[in-house]
C-alpha cells in the first residue's frame, strides 16, 4: 500500500500543480510514489490545500485522505526545527516539553505516517448499526457506534472468531484516534465504571495490570490512561488472532509496531492536532461518543 492508492485524480492535479510552481518535476505522479512523497512534505503542499479549505474549495474533488497526509508531512518537517513541544496532561492543559526527538523518530518512519493518514482518513466515514444478542431475557437489539468504545467492544461478544482480529484492530484505531484527536473530550467525558469494567473485561485486563511499556500513565490516570492501555492491548490481539489466517501481511506488521509504539503515536496526533486540526476536527470526525 502506498500513496498512490489512496489519491484521486483531483488530488494528483493539485499536487502537479503545487510541484510545477515550485520549479519540481511534476510528470507522470501517478507513477512514482517517491515523488508524491516528496511533494507532500513540501510547505506549498500545505499552504495550497489549506488555502482551499478556507475558501471552501476542497470539498469540490480533493479527498480528505490527502488533506491528512499533507498534515502528517507537515507535521514531520516541523518537528525537524522545532524546540519543544506541547504535551497534554490533562483536559485543557499543555506544558512545553523541550526535544520532541521521540515523535521526530516516529514520523521518520515512511509507514507510520502513512497508517496515520489511513487511521484519520477513515475516521470521516463512519459505520454504526445493531446486532441480535440471544441474552438471559432472549433475544436483545444492541446498538453499537465506531466511535463509542464499549459499543464496538460488544461486538466482541457475538462476532464468530474469524472477525475477531477486524473488531481489535478498529479498537485499537479508536483508542488511538480519541487519545489522539479529542483527549479533552474523552478525559471529560469519561467511560463510565460499567463501561471500563466491560471494556477490561473483554479484552482481558486485570484493572490494576501495569502498562506493558513501562510508561507511566499519562495526565491523570483517567480515561485516556485507560484507552492507551486497552489500544495497544488491542492492536496486539488483532495481530496475535489473525496470524493463524495471515502469518505475514504488512497491514499486520504495521498495527504491531503501532502497539509497540502506542505512546509516540497518541503524542503525535495529539501534536498534529493541536498545531493543525484543532479549528477543523468536528467538522470532519463529527462529535466522538466517548
Amino acid at each position: 500500500m502506498t500513496w498512490l492508492d489512496h489519491l484521486s485524480e483531483s488530488d494528483l492535479m493539485l499536487l502537479t500543480r503545487v510541484a510545477r510552481a515550485e520549479g519540481l518535476d511534476a510528470d507522470g505522479l501517478g507513477h512514482r510514489p517517491a515523488a508524491v512523497e516528496a511533494i507532500l512534505a513540501h510547505r506549498s503542499a500545505f499552504d495550497a490545500l489549506f488555502g482551499e479549505v478556507a475558501d471552501g474549495q476542497m470539498l469540490a474533488g480533493t479527498t480528505p485522505f490527502l488533506t491528512f497526509a499533507v498534515v502528517v508531512h507537515r507535521g514531520w518537517s516541523d518537528l525537524q526545527s522545532v524546540r519543544y513541544v506541547e504535551e497534554w496532561v490533562g483536559p485543557r492543559q499543555r506544558i512545553p516539553v523541550l526535544g520532541g526527538g521521540d515523535l521526530r523518530a516516529f514520523l521518520g518512519g515512511p509507514d507510520r505516517r502513512l497508517f496515520l493518514a489511513e487511521l484519520l482518513t477513515s475516521y470521516t466515514h463512519l459505520a454504526s448499526g445493531a446486532t441480535w444478542v440471544h441474552t438471559s431475557r432472549g433475544w436483545r437489539k444492541r446498538r453499537f457506534s465506531e466511535l463509542d468504545p464499549v459499543q464496538l467492544a460488544s461486538l466482541l461478544d457475538v462476532v464468530p472468531d474469524r472477525e475477531r482480529p477486524g473488531v481489535y484492530r478498529r479498537l485499537g484505531d479508536l483508542a488511538l484516534f480519541l487519545t489522539g484527536l479529542f483527549p479533552d473530550h474523552t478525559e471529560m467525558r469519561g467511560l463510565g465504571l460499567v463501561g471500563e469494567g466491560r471494556l477490561l473485561r473483554l479484552s482481558g485486563v486485570a484493572p490494576d495490570e501495569p502498562r506493558s511499556d513501562g510508561l507511566p500513565d499519562p495526565g491523570t490516570g483517567g480515561p485516556v490512561s485507560l484507552l492507551e492501555r486497552l489500544g495497544v492491548r488491542w492492536y496486539r490481539l488483532a495481530t496475535s488472532t489473525a496470524q493463524a489466517m495471515f502469518p505475514y501481511d504488512r497491514v499486520l506488521a504495521g498495527v504491531a509496531d503501532i502497539a509497540d509504539h502506542f505512546n509516540e503515536a497518541r503524542r503525535t496526533l495529539n501534536f498534529l492536532t493541536d498545531r493543525y486540526l484543532f479549528q477543523h476536527r468536528r467538522d470532519w470526525f463529527g462529535n466522538p461518543a466517548a
